[in-house]
């Protein structure tokens, strides 16, 4: 009885782990994404977010741990996360780029702003900043998205569809066509 009694509790825990597992974005650092790109050509998904920020806090929670969104984005994405105001020093773009005003005391509060920030022009939180598979900005979209908002520009720019919009009215008759089949 007890050997019957721990094999289910080890498949359910596994199956319990797995779920969990299921529900998170495979986050990965700018770095990490550049290098998959090259073997696995795929768009890139950046949450720019700040320890700070109650809003980034709700975006992690609410859109990023949604079943939906995290299928999605794993299965079509390389997605990152960047502190923009952390210490990391990286490169993109030839460059490399740093937080020379970073306080390591500021931790969890308002710090410098990294370099990286500015040259993407982020200029509130949170912004997801998409990249194409050469890893140029496609667009940054500023400020918190609920999973069916997130879902109209995971698919905007998944295709290439965005690059023959030209003018407001093209990305207003888009979303004005656009049926949402993510769960809120």
């Amino acid at each position: 009885m007890k050997k019957i009694t721990y094999i289910f509790v080890l498949a359910l825990l596994t199956s319990v782990t797995s779920f969990a597992q299921s529900q998170e974005i495979n986050w990965v650092t700018l770095e990490q994404a550049l290098e998959f790109q090259k073997k696995n050509p795929k768009k890139i998904m950046m949450d720019v977010y700040t320890n700070w920020c109650g809003p980034c806090k709700m975006l992690d929670k609410n859109t990023f741990h949604n079943k939906d969104v995290v299928d999605f984005v794993n299965e079509n994405y390389y997605a990152v996360k960047f502190d923009a105001e952390g210490d990391s020093t990286l490169s993109y773009d030839g460059k490399t780029f740093s937080n020379p005003t970073y306080k390591a005391e500021l931790k969890n509060r308002r710090n410098g702003v990294h370099d990286l920030t500015r040259y993407l022009k982020v200029s509130a939180y949170p912004t997801i900043v998409f990249f194409d598979v050469d890893a140029k900005v496609i667009s940054p979209i500023k400020g918190y998205q609920k999973p069916q908002q997130l879902e109209l520009y995971l698919k905007l720019f998944l295709g290439d569809d965005y690059a023959s919009m030209t003018t407001q009215e093209d990305f207003n008759a888009y979303y004005e066509a656009f049926k949402p089949e993510f769960q809120q």
